[in-house]
């Protein structure tokens, strides 16, 4: 049964992750697009973005904290190692971050976001950090 879960878990983790990496490429795009006045584009961008965060990004987070409590249930031993408690942070803030990607979501639906392309790129880049770091963590359980 808990490989099962681990499985899972694992599928909805690299699913999360590949949309939470495109998103936020997508608001560069966007951004992009608003700059140079490209409404065509800024329609279009605002359905793969509602898309991509109601139909895939969502669906996915949700499924990773579930099979990621199973897990936990299955294992509460865990829960006393310090790898697991620096992991478990940054899973709390990759959920806020997933969070802050939905209030930029209805700033471009409602044509109200200022932030440039060039923020767009640098925020695209955190959830790489967390992501390297919560591999090392899970694979080598380093304390």
């Amino acid at each position: 049964m808990y490989l099962w879960a681990k499985a899972i878990h694992l599928i909805a983790m690299v699913t999360w992750f590949a949309a939470l990496f495109y998103l936020p490429r997508l608001y560069v795009y966007h951004a992009m697009a608003r700059d140079k006045n490209e409404i065509t584009s800024m329609e279009t961008f605002k359905i793969m973005e509602r898309k991509l965060y109601r139909g895939i990004m969502t669906p996915s987070m949700i499924v990773v904290l579930i099979f990621g409590i199973w897990m936990l249930y299955l294992n509460p031993a865990w829960l006393s190692q310090g790898w697991m408690h620096t992991k478990l942070l940054l899973v709390v803030l990759l959920v806020a971050y997933h969070h802050v990607c939905l209030i930029y979501l209805k700033q471009f639906a409602q044509d109200r976001c200022k932030k440039g392309h060039v923020f767009f790129r640098w925020f695209n880049e955190l959830p790489v950090v967390a992501l390297l770091i919560i591999i090392i963590l899970a694979v080598l359980k380093p304390y």
